[in-house]
């Protein structure tokens, strides 16, 4: 048979293939703007909603040109999106993480990344007090924080792999979990992050960013920490956690550009959102660098910061794919996305 006569039944043949092959795409939910944050803020990073179902965003201290200094800056917002005031954050850097409400005392917990510190912090004025400190502050990367049944604290240790842990009325932290797994060589160069109990409050899951990773910590009957072990891999840069009534777990891949919404069993089941570029002004659409999940009080939202951070201002070699745009951001984001996990389209599903 000559090379013409071939060509055409070859190629008919990988048609039908092709065609008998089961196809499955995800289908995203978008990433829409709910806040562009006022000019001068620097790149929020730390969420959470409050029982009024207000929305508190702390900012991490740097812009696209480096860090900033000064009191650090949470601004508050309504639920749909009206910035209602913008406090500074009293005897703290500018650099703050997670934060979140004491389930038990209603306290509004902030920690302060550059000082080491979590803070007790009024909402409406900004005067804070010292409500937690760490035994190694000049090592330490305090990042997220939880709280189990019964209202103790818990703080994860970016650098030093630890996961601290206090009373509901703060103190001296303890080290409650510390394992090699729960730090990183990778990049970003943060190793345990984010953070959640599950519902049954028996295994806490564990973001280790650089390594791309969720950890799972069983919880002994005593409230210890148990064995370690690696639920999931691959999350592209896996940063702040949320979980739904179903035991599924939302994370923000901050070098994707998503959230990944896994199962109990570590299996993902939806991907959502995404970067769609740069408005002329220099605000992202969509997803960059998303740091911190929540979901809002009624449970239709999931909110997300864009954390937009250059990875580059701390070292030229943690070049991303996402370092051109970061250093072009002007103005800085929040972001919601339905809280919907939507169908897995495949083959003979319609359109």
């Amino acid at each position: 048979m000559t090379k013409s006569k071939w060509i055409l039944p070859l190629l008919t043949l990988c048609v039908v293939l092709t065609a008998a092959l089961p196809v499955a795409a995800w289908h995203r939910n978008p990433a829409l703007t709910f806040a562009v944050l006022p000019e001068g803020a620097t790149g929020p990073e730390g969420l959470t909603v409050g029982p009024n179902g207000n929305v508190y965003v702390a900012t991490f201290g740097f812009n696209a040109g480096g860090g900033v200094s000064g009191q650090g800056q949470l601004y508050v917002y309504t639920p749909n999106g009206r910035l209602l005031r913008q406090v500074a954050v009293e005897n703290s850097t500018s650099h703050l993480l997670g934060l979140a409400f004491h389930p038990m005392t209603g306290a509004l917990l902030v920690i302060d990344f550059g000082g080491a510190q979590v803070l007790n912090v009024n909402p409406v004025n900004g005067h804070s007090t010292v409500f937690m400190t760490v035994p190694d502050p000049a090592n330490s990367g305090l990042n997220a924080l939880t709280f189990d049944k019964a209202g103790n604290v818990y703080v994860s240790d970016s650098f030093l792999g630890v996961i601290w842990r206090t009373g509901s009325t703060g103190g001296a932290a303890t080290s409650w979990a510390s394992d090699p797994l729960l730090t990183t060589k990778g990049v970003p160069p943060f190793g345990a992050n984010g953070m959640v109990f599950n519902h049954a409050a028996t295994a806490m899951f564990v973001a280790n960013t650089g390594d791309d990773r969720i950890l799972k910590i069983q919880l002994n009957g005593d409230g210890s920490a148990g064995a370690l072990s690696v639920f999931t891999n691959s999350i592209n840069g896996a940063d702040g956690i949320a979980i739904d009534a179903h035991e599924n777990l939302w994370v923000a891949a901050n070098q994707g550009d998503e959230i990944v919404v896994v199962d109990p069993t570590g299996k993902a089941i939806a991907k959502l959102g995404d970067f769609n570029g740069l408005s002329y002004r220099g605000v992202p659409r969509g997803l960059l660098f998303p740091a911190s999940p929540a979901f809002s009080a009624d449970g239709h939202w999931l909110y997300v910061t864009n954390l937009a951070l250059d990875l580059r201002l701390f070292n030229p070699d943690f070049v991303s794919i996402d370092s051109g745009w970061t250093a072009q951001v002007k103005r800085y984001t929040v972001s919601r996305i339905e809280a919907r996990i939507p169908p897995l389209k495949g083959d003979g599903d319609e359109d």
